[in-house]
């Protein structure tokens, strides 16, 4: 689904051009991959290889000398792909926010089921409903008598901000490990995120966590430590007990539609998943095949 949702990028963008939308969110800056042992980098580029034919988005794909890459150090070697993308999720949001047209409400809500078939949510009536909530899906979904098997994930990173650094030309960095350290235009780099299981909903910022992926982020942007200032972001994934995704209709509750569980993985197949949840509300096909992420494992009623 990756492959999948990375490509649809293409689509979206197009689509939101056309319309009068600025999709700078969106950036193919070319992403750096790294391996512990630089020998894997040629499993890795015949693995990638063999995906180009489906996804030529991927662009050139190379493995480089360190000497190419002067900006970054800590390695011999890597695998750059051309075609790799940077997205700012914040703007992204923004974005289809605004191009949907519809109002945004801010705060909780309920959704409840009425005689009729329809749906109530807050005051208002819908006779089809798309809860694309996230790590909050089992709450919603709990006065309706249903046991969701998705949990809260923290992720915690860092945004630096630089002065006379022209930060757009730089790739993205993926070392391995959780670690990425994201270029953005206008002299800003991302770094993190943390993946935090037994944090629950917190959203606290945890200062050693932070440092510590600071740290090892200078091992290969060792100009990190020249940054003007940075702001710190904490968020919460959705995350299954097999880390799968799913989405489509929930059994048993007609005409009620989720998708969750894409852990660190939701801005590369969110709006694919997205695109396909409105496929299936319209009776349309779509380019994914809903029982392939079965509702059913992760959306039981609580007498089952």
């Amino acid at each position: 689904m990756a492959r999948l949702g990375a490509d649809f990028y293409q689509e979206l963008t197009s689509n939101l051009e056309n319309d009068g939308y600025d999709t700078s969110f969106y950036d193919q800056s070319g992403v750096v991959l790294l391996k512990k042992d630089d020998s894997k980098l040629d499993g890795l580029y015949q693995h990638a290889e063999t995906r180009l034919e489906e996804s030529p988005i991927i662009g050139e794909l190379s493995i480089k000398n360190a000497e190419n890459l002067p900006e970054f150090t800590g390695f011999d070697r890597y695998l750059y792909a051309s075609g790799g993308a940077r997205v700012e999720g914040a703007e992204l949001t923004a974005t289809l926010i605004n191009a949907s047209g519809f109002e945004k409400v801010e705060g909780p809500v309920t959704l409840s089921s009425l005689d009729n078939g329809s749906y109530e949510i807050n005051g208002q009536t819908f006779d089809k409903v798309i809860l694309a909530c996230g790590a909050w899906l089992g709450k919603t979904l709990e006065p309706l008598g249903f046991e969701v098997d998705v949990r809260p994930q923290k992720g915690q990173l860092r945004d630096y901000f630089f002065e006379g650094m022209d930060t757009g030309k730089l790739p993205v960095l993926m070392p391995e490990g959780e670690l990425d350290v994201i270029p953005f235009a206008g002299g800003k780099i991302s770094v993190g995120a943390s993946h935090e299981n037994d944090k629950g909903f917190d959203l606290s910022v945890d200062e050693a966590i932070l440092e510590g992926l600071e740290e090892e982020a200078k091992t290969y942007f060792p100009d990190l430590s020249t940054a003007k200032s940075f702001t710190e972001r904490v968020g919460t994934r959705a995350y299954t007990s097999d880390f799968s995704p799913f989405f489509g209709e929930v059994p048993e509750l007609k005409n009620v539609f989720v998708a969750s569980g894409l852990g660190s993985s939701g801005l590369t197949t969110g709006p694919l998943i997205g695109k396909n949840l409105v496929d299936l509300v319209m009776n349309r096909s779509g380019s994914l095949d809903s029982a392939g992420y079965p509702v059913t494992q992760y959306v039981k009623k609580k007498d089952q």
